[in-house]
């Protein structure tokens, strides 16, 4: 007979949960009554936020989440209506004792419910005010000296603000609201209209303007808060080479993380003095840095400690620059989307050299034209197999990879793709866009990704029900599937697909010409698990939400 399982304790399930990855934990929070509530354990919520909106419907759902402690919540829909006011009034009373962080993104809160919610959250960590234009626009926020300590009593331990698009932030609310988070270690400021050059107050130290965020005023902050800061985004922002320079050699600033995506004014001679002046940086990201060449790259290769580097559209950017990139021994993530003169090749020539010591984690080739297989080869049919199993410069080297992204990668063929994705910790691989690929290339990387959890194939035309049936019963762990204008899958491969692939919860089948929006109907009827579904240009666009709108 067989032996039932032990009934352990909540808490030693909490500490084997905490073990497991966040879709394994989903996995085993199914196994019974214990096992879910083990996984509620506010330890293992931290990356888990709720999404409520300014209507009636979330009063009862906001009680809910008070008695599990939510730690982590999103409002948005939120204006100067009763219900908003309302919904504000319960979240204080309800969920501010607990939160830990609050995204108020893009709603338009007004001056009196943001008075009424943060002061009463006393356990704030990160506050995103992203987007509340409304609340910036009168130029009153923390005008009076109480509203202003209360405030400050509450942000006392405020480690996290997001003041991205903000159109009316000025350097005296800027002032005012930094002067109440005296702890702060990120902030942002991505796509601000900040004056980056313009000086109005020639020399003098009172940065009080109530029409502009100026230079001075962030300035000021960094050498208040120094020893605290370690993440900056300016983003999308005008800032010049000048002005990044001024903000990295700030004395006692140690920043870790450094995210300057768009910033077109950018040279590399600003990126020198980054890597000069903060070595102890983990992420830099420098996505749509335009000006920049290879001689940045060589820059970026001095830091010993970068985790994780951004480079997409670079278009200056070639392969020799990035051969020196696997001496980088902490570097895991790795982003060339859009780097159109990027084949990889030198990049992974790099990895197989005696002196490689990184471990990529995630690399992105999105959109890099250039990519293609191995060399083409005169041989023989005798030839053949002993070629295939040739080494050389393979991707099969980045032994940890669990994200690869080859979009729009359109001279790979299954030559390449059955040869070199082989990845067993890969959890998530994206092939949209590459047409030329066939059920011979999902059959194998089914048969050797056996972790796979998202796997996309959109516009991959020669996919058929027969590759998709025989690769499902390997793809046991996949939770999300994009076969959008996929017109050879029907709904035969579907209900194999959701039989075989039980967790699966998201599926995208849009321009689908093989399936009928009945056919989606069905599955969604016979499959509850399956819980967001895309159907575009079917007749219809299904979609079922999560019923707790909860996302981790």
């Amino acid at each position: 007979m067989e032996k039932e399982a032990p009934n352990l304790p909540v808490e030693v399930i909490s500490y084997i949960l905490h073990f497991l990855s966040t879709s394994d934990r989903k996995e085993a929070s199914l196994v019974n009554r214990a096992w879910y509530a083990a996984s509620l354990d506010q330890s293992l919520q931290k990356n888990v936020f709720y999404h409520l909106q300014g209507t009636s419907d979330s009063l009862e759902f906001i009680r809910d989440l008070g008695q599990r402690q939510a730690s982590c919540v999103a409002l948005s829909d939120l204006d100067a209506s009763a219900t908003s006011k309302m919904v504000v009034q319960n979240i204080a009373l309800h969920l501010a004792p607990h939160l830990k962080k609050l995204f108020l993104r893009d709603s338009n809160i007004t001056e009196s419910s943001f008075m009424a919610l943060v002061p009463s959250c006393r356990n704030l960590r990160g506050l995103d005010l992203s987007g509340c234009n409304s609340l910036f626009l009168p130029g009153t926020l923390l005008s009076t000296e109480e509203s202003k300590a209360r405030t400050a009593k509450a942000l006392v331990d405020l480690r996290e603000l997001n003041l991205s698009n903000l159109r009316y932030l000025s350097d005296l609310i800027f002032n005012r609201l930094t002067e109440c988070t005296p702890k702060l270690q990120m902030l942002a400021l991505a796509a601000c209209p900040i004056a980056f050059e313009f000086d109005p107050y020639r020399g003098l130290k009172m940065y009080n303007s109530t029409g502009m965020l100026t230079l001075n005023s962030i300035l000021s902050l960094l050498c208040k808060q120094a020893a605290t800061l370690k993440c900056l985004n300016f983003s999308r922002t005008s800032i010049t080479s000048e002005a990044i320079q001024s903000v990295v050699q700030v004395t006692g600033l140690h920043l870790e993380v450094l995210l300057l995506r768009h910033c077109k004014d950018l040279t590399d001679d600003a990126v020198c003095a980054i890597c000069m002046c903060q070595p102890g940086l983990t992420t830099l990201d420098l996505t749509g840095c335009a000006e920049l060449t290879n001689r940045s790259v060589s820059a970026v290769t001095g830091l010993p400690y970068l985790e994780h580097l951004f480079l997409g559209k670079i278009r200056l950017l070639t392969d020799n620059g990035l051969k020196n990139l696997s001496t980088i021994p902490t570097l895991q993530t790795l982003d060339l989307s859009e780097c159109y003169q990027v084949s990889g090749l030198e990049l992974v020539k790099g990895f197989v050299l005696p002196q490689a010591r990184a471990s990529l984690v995630s690399l992105n080739f999105s959109c890099c034209t250039m990519v293609k297989d191995e060399k083409p080869q005169i041989t023989t049919e005798s030839d053949m197999e002993p070629s295939k199993e040739k080494e050389g410069a393979s991707l099969k080297t980045l032994t940890c990879l669990k994200e690869l992204c080859l979009t729009a990668c359109t001279k790979l063929t299954d030559a390449s793709i059955t040869r070199e994705i082989r990845f067993q910790e890969l959890k998530t691989l994206t092939l949209s866009m590459v047409r030329e690929i066939t059920d011979e290339s999902v059959i194998s990387i089914a048969a050797h990704c056996r972790s796979l959890e998202g796997l996309a194939l959109n516009h991959c035309a020669h996919l058929t029900d027969q590759g998709m049936i025989a690769a499902a019963c390997h793809m046991k762990r996949l939770t999300n599937l994009e076969i959008s204008c996929c017109d050879k899958i029907t709904n035969q491969a579907l209900e194999v697909l959701m039989q075989q692939c039980k967790w699966l919860r998201s599926l995208d089948v849009s321009m689908c010409g093989g399936l009928l929006i009945a056919d989606i109907e069905r599955l969604q009827h016979f499959h509850p698990r399956l819980t967001s579904v895309k159907a575009k240009y079917m007749g219809v666009w299904t979609c079922v939400p999560d019923s707790l709108n909860e996302t981790g």
